[in-house]
């Protein structure tokens, strides 16, 4: 049984960053794909990025691209989140997932309980 656990979280001025971590414990991420998603107020949970097993594809929702970063690290049993110029829109829940393959509706088997990211106007 594989757990998620989110960190990197806060409070943010817009335009600035964070980097979300999600650190696995209880077995290996390696050979599972890892994604994000997020989890505004009042709204729906909604797919933000995911990486392929050994890192040699990622996939972003269009709202995020060219601002989200996603990476992994194997050996770390780890994936991170580099978001860059923030927008009070990006204020959210985030919540790091893992599967042997990821749904971007209802995402990966695995699901961590989340990280708290405000972007302040």
């Amino acid at each position: 049984q594989v757990q998620l656990v989110e960190s990197g979280g806060g409070l943010v001025q817009a335009g600035g960053s964070l980097r979300l971590s999600c650190a696995a414990s209880g077995g290996t991420i390696s050979g599972r794909v890892m994604g994000w998603f997020r989890q505004a107020p009042g709204k729906e949970r909604e797919f933000v990025a995911a990486i392929t097993t050994y890192a040699d594809y990622a996939d972003y929702a269009d709202f995020v691209k060219g601002r989200f970063t996603i990476s992994r690290d194997n050996a770390k049993n780890s994936v991170y989140l580099q978001m860059n110029s923030l927008k009070p829109e990006d204020t959210a829940v985030y919540y790091c997932t893992a599967g042997y393959q990821i749904n971007k509706v209802n995402g990966g088997h695995y699901w961590g309980k989340g990280t708290l990211v405000t972007v302040s106007s």
